[in-house]
């Protein structure tokens, strides 16, 4: 299972939310480069990087600062937050990313999520799955849909998404645990899926356990700034590269 170290981006410095509200943010960091490089240099070989500013713009904002982890790390970079059009997946690509995540784009334009499907193929195209009580959350967690999440994860699954990150915002940023429960369903569901967990991973066993149940991957935050979890830990974790 691949351990994913996080770095959320507003105004081009490493910050955290809590459940994703923009007015619970800390600054853990000045430098996001100088941060992935400590991931990469401890062992870690991937990296999910997330564009806050760009989630609230509608549009990708911190572009400059992907170029600069991918040019500066070896890091296999996902990176989400605000791709909403052709050109901003463009410049994703063109900035470094390995692998692109489309969350509201997949609620309110599917169409436009399915072309980029067909254009770069699933395995570069992550369905971003974000749920709060049952129902997909969009616009950077600000806005709840009428989407029911195995509904919508059935439809895309239909249409060949192999990639999903899920994150179950209750928990996310409260360093209490993570909804295994709601992945091992998705699982049994959706065995075929590439489901990485996102939100409240905060213990060696809790990650232990998300490998049990079958996950890809899993993504580590707040954990790792605030000190629960160390880069030896996780790199004591992964299997795979």
């Amino acid at each position: 299972m691949h351990i994913i170290p996080a770095i959320d981006i507003i105004d081009g410095k490493c910050v955290r939310l809590t459940q994703g509200d923009y007015a619970q943010q800390k600054v853990y960091n000045e430098n996001p480069v100088e941060v992935a490089k400590q991931f990469e240099a401890a062992g870690l070989t991937r990296l999910h990087v997330v564009d806050l500013d760009g989630a609230r713009a509608n549009r990708i904002v911190n572009h400059k600062v992907l170029e600069a982890i991918a040019t500066q790390t070896n890091l296999w970079i996902d990176f989400g937050g605000g791709l909403k059009s052709d050109a901003d997946v463009q410049i994703a690509f063109a900035s470094g990313a390995k692998q692109i995540t489309g969350g509201t784009v997949a609620v309110k334009n599917p169409e436009l999520f399915l072309g980029w499907l067909e254009v770069y193929g699933p395995e570069r195209i992550i369905l971003g799955a974000d749920v709060k009580d049952g129902k997909i959350a969009v616009s950077g967690w600000q806005e709840q849909s009428d989407a029911d999440l195995f509904t919508f994860l059935c439809g895309y699954v239909e249409k060949n998404v192999q990639n999903v990150i899920c994150t179950d915002i209750s928990k996310d940023g409260l360093l209490q645990g993570s909804a295994i429960a709601l992945y091992e369903e998705i699982l049994q569901k959706f065995p075929n899926l590439k489901l990485v967990a996102s939100g409240g991973v905060t213990s060696l066993a809790e990650i232990q356990k998300l490998r049990a149940i079958g996950c890809f991957g899993a993504i580590v935050g707040k954990a790792i700034y605030e000190g629960k979890l160390t880069l030896s830990d996780l790199v004591s974790e992964r299997s795979g590269a």
